[in-house]
């Protein structure tokens, strides 16, 4: 919900770091950001005040990224999360250039912390991005970002099953109508924003 996000707040890109071993270098050309916050401020509306928004891989529905990489790397699972097998990945960056969101980055360096042991150590020479903290998920855990996010109870970020119908999340989305980047390129991206 943009109207929630703030300028100061980066406690989900923290979180995010932590959680999979994401380090910043001190270098803007090889630092890399599975999320990441942007200001969003309207051209053609005078007087119109920035928004924030937290920028993520979109787990399209038909996403690009998928469709142009040579080996296979990138796949979808069962439950719609997009997915990069780091040991098929040859580094070519063809889903860096594929996807319209900016959402992935390439591992220039290799990391030298790695404190949670719950996610594989981070290769160097491959293409990584936000995977919905898949780990976390498969323990019925929420990602690191929206459980940071929300931790004071603003309900900032909220993440659930889209094709349950009762689910917080589809009910959101009906209350709401937020919308999705893009949505004019067909890609059925999984990320939904309020207040865009």
């Amino acid at each position: 919900d943009a109207n929630l996000c703030t300028e100061k707040c980066h406690e989900c890109t923290h979180a995010c770091r932590i959680e999979n071993n994401v380090p910043l270098f001190g270098d803007e050309k090889i630092d890399a950001y599975w999320i990441r916050k942007v200001t969003a401020t309207p051209k053609y509306i005078e007087g119109a005040e920035s928004i924030y928004l937290p920028m993520l891989c979109n787990h399209c529905e038909h996403a690009p990224c998928e469709h142009v990489c040579p080996v296979a790397a990138t796949f979808t699972r069962k439950d719609g999360i997009v997915l990069i097998d780091k040991h098929r990945c040859i580094g070519c960056r063809y889903c860096m250039i594929a996807c319209p969101y900016k959402a992935r980055t390439f591992v220039f360096k290799k990391t030298t912390k790695w404190t949670n042991k719950d996610v594989p150590k981070r290769s160097k020479g491959v293409v990584e991005k936000c995977n919905f903290c898949v780990q976390r998920i498969d323990q019925q855990r929420l990602p690191a970002c929206v459980e940071a996010c929300n931790k004071t109870g603003e309900k900032a970020m909220i993440f659930g099953n889209l094709k349950d119908r009762d689910s917080e999340i589809s009910q959101y989305l009906r209350k709401y109508a937020p919308k999705r980047l893009r949505e004019d390129l067909g890609l059925e991206p999984k990320v939904f924003y309020r207040g865009i």
